[in-house]
């Protein structure tokens, strides 16, 4: 939400990828379309491609979403390449449309545990899109933006923030609970109450009884 806010801002028109990837967390899609609607996107794609088919992952496969808090190996909630794939079909779309911008809300500072979310990662992809495409054998390259790279998860509320966006557009839980809410223990759901709360702000995500 706050990458695409960003792009809107920049003067860029946006076009919305959202991969439906058959996730655990399958609420964000429809906060996703209520996302893109707010921000007035010429368009919206779901795109339906389920990588539970492949499994290896607590968002894709039956693996317990873990609660102990964020940890110094890559957790189970990494889903296989799947930033990679995002990219691949996010570019693929660009290069129909004649885009040459492309933004993705990757963050490595505060949960550097995805290798996928690495600054070293998206620098390689925008290198692979200028080989791997017509548009880049044409001089046309990509820019691959990741506004909130170096963000800390206060920083990233604090931008909502500014931009006007209401935070409750948008969800981080792993395991959504059956009534809706979110789980409020997952690790996502921990850095992004720790983010709200040293930001000083209302985050509006409404969290289950046993979040604490």
């Amino acid at each position: 939400m706050v990458s695409a806010g960003i792009a809107r801002e920049s003067g860029h028109e946006l076009f919305a990828l959202t991969i439906d990837y058959n996730q655990r967390h399958r609420i964000e899609i429809e906060r996703a379309k209520q996302i893109a609607s707010h921000l007035g996107c010429a368009s919206h794609v779901v795109l339906p491609l389920d990588l539970s088919i492949f499994g290896g992952s607590a968002l894709t496969d039956d693996i317990e979403v873990p609660t102990g808090g964020v940890g110094d190996d890559i957790p189970v909630t990494y889903v296989p390449a799947r930033n990679l794939v995002f990219l691949s079909l996010t570019l693929a779309w660009a290069e129909t449309v004649g885009a040459q911008d492309i933004f993705i809300g990757v963050n490595a500072l505060d949960y550097s545990g995805y290798p996928d979310c690495r600054p070293e990662f998206i620098a390689s992809f925008q290198e692979t899109a200028r080989l791997g495409t017509k548009a880049g054998a044409e001089q046309r390259p990509f820019t691959i933006h990741a506004p909130l790279q170096h963000m800390g998860k206060a920083e990233i509320a604090s931008e909502a923030h500014r931009l006007g966006l209401d935070p409750a557009m948008s969800w981080s839980c792993y395991a959504p609970q059956p009534d809706g809410r979110a789980c409020g223990v997952c690790d996502s759901c921990r850095l992004r109450k720790k983010g709200f709360a040293e930001a000083g702000l209302t985050d509006g995500m409404e969290y289950a009884d046993n979040a604490g």
